[in-house]
């Protein structure tokens, strides 16, 4: 099985994943969704905690460190109340200088949360695309310029910006064309690259680890068509390829970032999606392979949010992004979404072998989870966790992402673009069942 993880759901394929660790103590807003059960005394430390300088992030820090669980989430929703009386977070270590910040993309799954949080952290917004996707959606103080990736970015010249992150880039002439419009008028580049750059890695790969090669004619002249016509085999390789031409034209100002599975609102693959809204289905779930399989995945929020930060510290060099930051399994995954969604679900283990023999495919058919070939979902996010990556719970991302989903209209709903269909998923439990009675 070849997982293909494919960037800002452009293309219905997959590779990647993230789920629900939270790093503390942190200097950046935190906005959790929690327990609604808050007390005035709460909120009340938390907003004394708030006045001591650098002397209270440190003893919120000791705060959150001596508490148990469900502590921690009655104290995150508190922090969420407080930051909305006043104007910084409670680990809000500094005021970010503001930047002008160019957004090639910035319609599509990531790009409005990258949007919306760079404008809260007080920068200038500037987005480049066809204006196609979701038109009118943007805040009004972005500045929208209008032009096509593929020979039309007149818009861009002569202008300067801080940063320029790119989201949609698949083709190394992409990033050749924009970079010599570029070129002196930007001072760092953002490249948002993918874990398919590692192809069928053999062990959890960290950002040293080799990286697929291009085996076609000319990747200057491939095209989308091309790489969805290959089946997306070419997407990794041209990633990879992509990556090294920002290098090229921006070196020493160039900042990687290699996400696994992107999940969360507005994710139109389906591809994490399945299980909050088959799960709230409830009944017989079919849950494939072993409880302790496992998975990685992060939330768009989290991924956008992160590159924002990455770029006000002027981070360079690549960076894996997925999680959570501990080892995390399927078995986890389902249990919590149920537990999230407040489910009567009741999960049907069935083996890799049997779901082989069925024509059930890890990935597609049974999203996220990754099959024997589990390489993928054991990346190494060390040097993510390093510069601050962090992870809003499971629970918030299972309940978001469904209510996202029933937002859609019901023709859209009633056709997912991944896992298996409700007869589908019967039939295969029926024959499992049938097997071991």
């Amino acid at each position: 099985m070849r997982a293909s993880i494919v960037d800002d759901s452009r293309f219905i394929s997959a590779r990647d994943s993230s789920a629900g660790n939270i790093r503390l103590a942190v200097a950046v807003p935190i906005i959790f969704a929690a327990s609604r059960r808050v007390t005035n005394s709460i909120v009340g430390r938390l907003c004394e905690l708030r006045k001591r300088s650098r002397a209270g992030v440190e003893g919120s820090a000791r705060l959150y460190a001596s508490m148990d669980r469900r502590r921690f989430i009655r104290i995150s929703a508190a922090t969420a109340l407080a930051s909305r009386a006043t104007a910084t977070s409670v680990f809000a270590d500094k005021t970010p200088t503001p930047m002008s910040i160019l957004i090639l993309g910035g319609t599509g799954f990531t790009g409005p949360y990258q949007v919306k949080y760079a404008l809260s952290r007080g920068h200038k917004v500037t987005t480049f695309n066809r204006g196609k996707s979701h038109p009118g959606e943007l805040p009004a103080e972005v500045e929208q310029l209008v032009g096509d990736r593929n020979g039309n970015l007149e818009a861009l010249k002569n202008r300067k910006w801080d940063v320029v992150i790119d989201n949609p880039t698949t083709l190394p002439a992409w990033v050749r064309d924009a970079a010599q419009v570029l070129k002196g008028n930007v001072d760092r580049y953002v490249f948002i690259s993918t874990i398919s750059v590692y192809g069928d890695s053999k062990q959890g790969p960290d950002e040293n680890a080799p990286t697929e090669k291009y085996e076609g004619a000319d990747p200057y002249k491939e095209t989308i068509e091309a790489v969805r016509a290959s089946g997306f085999k070419t997407y990794g390789p041209l990633k990879a390829l992509s990556e090294r031409e920002a290098e090229k034209w921006f070196p020493g100002k160039t900042l990687i970032i290699r996400p696994g599975l992107i999940v969360g609102p507005r994710d139109e693959s389906d591809r994490f999606t399945y299980w909050p809204v088959r799960i709230d289905r409830a009944g017989d779930v079919l849950a494939p392979g072993k409880p302790n399989d496992p998975v990685q995945f992060i939330d768009a929020r989290d991924l956008a949010e992160w590159t924002i930060r990455m770029a006000e510290n002027r981070e360079t060099g690549i960076y894996n992004a997925t999680g959570p930051a501990k080892p995390f399994d399927v078995g986890g995954m389902l249990d919590g979404i149920k537990s999230a969604l407040k489910s009567d679900a009741k999960f049907t283990w069935v083996n890799e072998e049997f779901l082989t023999e069925q024509k059930v495919q890890p990935w597609s058919d049974m999203p996220v989870w990754t099959g024997k070939d589990d390489a993928v979902a054991r990346t190494n996010i060390s040097r993510a966790l390093s510069k601050g990556l962090t992870f809003r719970p499971l629970d918030v991302t299972a309940r978001d992402t469904l209510a996202w989903f029933k937002s859609l209209p019901q023709e859209r709903q009633s056709h997912p673009k991944a896992g298996l269909s409700a007869e589908r998923e019967a039939e295969v439990l029926a024959a499992w069942k049938k097997k071991n009675s």
